[in-house]
């Protein structure tokens, strides 16, 4: 990190000769800095002068080294620039206008933009007499492509453009407005989501699923904060790699020669060929600027021309060009402690350690190991059975949930109950799961559980246990309804009444489907399930003996008969949401018999209707 704090104030400007040019966006409308200096540099462009300056570097980027990258790509390709005075001012807000201009750009539009037909276009909006006249064309064209809302009738060019706006104005770009329409019911994670209109949340969720944007480490949006010049760059630029390609001067490929001179070698499509370098390229590698001859055989870059010559180069994935090096992808799993990192891939769980100099980027910004969170998706690079360097690839969603688990997993469905609503989920295939402490697979999880799950594209990623349900080893039976959130109970192992406290989100079975504690009846017979000396599951395993028909279906056990020979009890098997549970009903000695009497046997499927837990009637199926 010091050698790029050296390199960024090194200020890299390139001055090319083309038969046309404008001034640095920067300068022509930034209403902060838009002081006669600039407004002469404007004017003299527009008059005809062809001097065009393409500044890479800044001298202002000290502590926003994390947006380096993304602002020298935008400015290689003239969609976001700085000023003449070295600097890009990260921290300065972005005006609506400025926003606009950089979505049409980044479009590829930027020409027909500047061209004297959208320049003199005349505009309908309220407050068109607002709109600098350098930038007529480019509201001209951004409305013809769809990047205004059809009841938008003001521009708002000198408004500040917040999270929201700048989100949905860039997903604009890329076209995607039908798929953010048909997101518009999404449930976003965010804590602040109910900030967030209706109309716009499926903009949101479309970012979110491109990787744009994403939540604040409080697991908020915040919506209407103003967006910095080099958070935009940032969006630009992720925007910009979803685009498809719109000239001739951004490409991909692999480098296949050592860099000697002034030329870079590619591997393209199977093809071979060469490009030449700028003096003083920008060269981003492994998360900071480096010098050309960092970059290596196998690299995998990204570059940017201006006047035949490559300015720009972003090695997107380095090559591994130590062959004692061992490349590893997988999800964080555990808090990082004792040096210790932990990852999983697919149902392989490895622990590794950390080499004390390790390197650690999120987004581009250089971070600790203990910013890493579980559920992260990373890349790691081992070298001498030590991890040397991690790529966060994928960031893990934070919380989005709570609850608890009120039914057994089946078919990947995983269930909550929270504050009486009863939420389902499906787990990702390779969802991480701890429970006491370790980590266990789907089927470990009980109800009853209370965790805490986090979530990416819909998918539960990690669910962590907070606290374990337990079962009591004996039924008991009510003495009393429910009353203040109490359940008096006496065991059938004790005369003395027990009295506990039930959870809030307590889950209720009777007759073999959900119920309400409401539901529950002094003289019923219980199994209950506690967790941190809360009752959070009841099952109600034999009815109180009051007036109740029931018609039920189980599987045979077993039966008795009284001295007369004649059916006494009779015992089923039933599956109740997911666990096989035996009960026991008394039979009446005038029960009717019927169905297919032969298949009377253990296992066999039957159905019992009664009533008052008395059976009448027997029907083998």
């Amino acid at each position: 990190m010091l050698h790029s704090k050296k390199v960024v104030a090194a200020g890299l400007v390139l001055v090319m000769m083309l038969g046309s040019g404008t001034a640095a966006m920067a300068e022509g409308y930034n209403n902060n800095n838009n002081n006669n200096k600039n407004k002469g540099k404007h004017d003299d462009d527009r008059k005809g002068n062809n001097k065009i300056e393409l500044h890479l570097t800044f001298n202002d980027l000290k502590n926003s080294e994390w947006a380096m990258r993304y602002i020298a790509s935008l400015a290689s390709k003239r969609v976001f620039e700085g000023y003449d005075d070295g600097t890009f001012k990260p921290q300065n807000t972005v005006s609506r206008i400025e926003a606009i201009t950089a979505a049409v750009r980044l479009m590829g539009l930027r020409d027909q933009a500047e061209s004297p037909a959208k320049m003199s276009t005349k505009l309908n909006f309220k407050d068109a007499n607002q709109i600098p006249a350098w930038a007529v064309g480019y509201v001209a064209v951004a409305l013809e492509n769809d990047l205004f809302s059809e009841s938008d009738d003001m521009v708002n060019p000198q408004k500040v453009s917040d999270r929201l706006w700048a989100t949905t104005l860039l997903v604009k770009a890329l076209k995607l407005d039908a798929d953010a329409k048909a997101k518009m019911n999404t449930v976003l994670p965010f804590t602040d989501a109910k900030q967030i209109p209706a109309g716009s949340v499926g903009y949101v969720a479309v970012a979110r699923e491109r990787g744009l944007v994403d939540g604040f480490e409080d697991n908020t949006f915040k919506p209407n904060q103003p967006v910095t010049r080099a958070q935009l760059a940032a969006l630009l630029d992720r925007v910009g790699g979803q685009l498809p390609d719109q000239d001739n001067n951004s490409l991909t490929g692999t480098v296949n020669a050592a860099v000697t001179g002034s030329t870079l070698n590619l591997t393209r499509s199977g093809s071979t060929y060469s490009y030449a370098l700028h003096p003083e390229v920008f060269v981003y590698r492994n998360g900071a600027k480096v010098n050309v001859s960092a970059i290596q055989v196998g690299d995998q870059v990204k570059l940017s021309l201006f006047n035949n010559q490559v300015v720009f180069i972003e090695v997107t994935t380095p090559v591994n060009s130590n062959p004692s090096t061992v490349l590893y992808n997988g999800s964080v799993s555990v808090p990082v402690t004792n040096n210790t990192l932990t990852i999983t891939n697919g149902t392989q769980s490895s622990s590794l350690t950390l080499d004390p100099n390790v390197v650690v980027y999120r987004d581009g910004t250089r971070i600790t190991t203990y910013d890493l969170r579980v559920g992260d998706v990373v890349s790691l690079s081992i070298a001498n059975n030590q991890v040397t360097y991690i790529s966060v690839t994928t960031s893990a969603t934070p919380v989005t949930s709570s609850g608890t688990v009120s039914a057994i997993v089946n078919d990947n469905v995983l269930q909550l109950m929270k504050a009486g609503v009863n939420t389902t989920y499906t787990l990702d295939t390779n969802a991480v799961i701890y429970r006491n402490g370790v980590q266990s697979s789907r089927s470990a999880l009980q109800i009853g559980d209370v965790v805490n799950i986090s979530t990416s594209n819909n998918l539960v990623t990690y669910v962590q246990v907070t606290q374990m349900a337990q079962t009591l080893s004996t039924s008991a039976t009510l003495n009393a309804a429910v009353s203040n959130n109490v359940l008096q109970v006496t065991s059938t192992s004790s005369s003395s009444p027990a009295y506990y406290t039930v959870h809030p989100d307590v889950v209720v079975y009777r007759n073999g489907v959900r119920a309400t504690l409401s539901d529950l009846r002094a003289g019923d017979v219980v199994n209950l399930r506690t967790s941190n000396n809360q009752v959070i599951y009841i099952e109600v395993t034999r009815n109180a003996g009051v007036d109740q028909s029931f018609d039920i279906y189980g599987y045979l056990k077993s039966t008795t008969v009284n001295a007369q020979g004649v059916i006494a009890t009779i015992t089923i098997s039933q599956n109740l949401n997911g666990t096989d549970q035996n009960t026991l009903y008394n039979v009446s000695p005038s029960v009717s018999l019927s169905g297919n009497l032969g298949l009377f046997s253990e296992g066999h499927l039957v159905e019992l209707i009664g009533s008052n837990n008395l059976v009448t009637s027997i029907v083998v199926k």
